[in-house]
């Protein structure tokens, strides 16, 4: 099981379990959907919706930008989509909800940039060391960082 923090570095109970193959989509349970199920998803459902890197987030259906939760994926440490993902849901699409990080590039050294890109929950690797983790969440950006990365509250 992953841990999961918020942009503070708060450990969050995980309320979006993944949605099971032979599962339908419930209407009123917090559950996590995988995009190629988008369509299942009752109107104002409660459920999250795990987004592939590979999407393009500035085509996503208006419904989409109206869940609660919106995960996006890092398959690789060195596949950055994710990041340009977060900024356009929060700069362009001007995305309400909660976004949050999970995959290979969940580590204690790219927090503050996923922060900076509008994440507000982060889905640690299993090697991560939580309290070190959650320190560095805890951390107030310094002034510096803030003018390059003016998305960080």
């Amino acid at each position: 099981m992953s841990i999961l923090l918020d942009r503070h570095g708060q450990r969050l109970e995980d309320h979006y379990p993944e949605l099971a193959a032979d599962q339908s989509v419930p209407a009123n349970q917090a559950v996590l959907v995988p995009w190629a199920r988008f369509g299942e998803i009752p109107e104002n459902s409660k459920a999250g919706l795990l987004l592939p890197n590979t999407t393009d987030v500035l085509a996503l259906p208006e419904a989409a930008l109206r869940l609660p939760l919106l995960v996006l994926e890092f398959p690789s440490f060195a596949d950055g989509r994710a990041y340009s993902q977060a900024s356009f849901l929060l700069q362009r699409r001007h995305y309400p909800g909660q976004l949050r990080a999970r995959g290979q590039a969940v580590v204690h050294d790219q927090l503050n940039m996923l922060r900076s890109c509008g994440f507000t929950q982060f889905q640690l690797r299993g090697d991560q060391d939580i309290d070190l983790c959650a320190r560095l969440l805890s951390n107030q950006p310094s002034a510096s960082t803030l003018r390059r990365f003016p998305s960080l509250p």
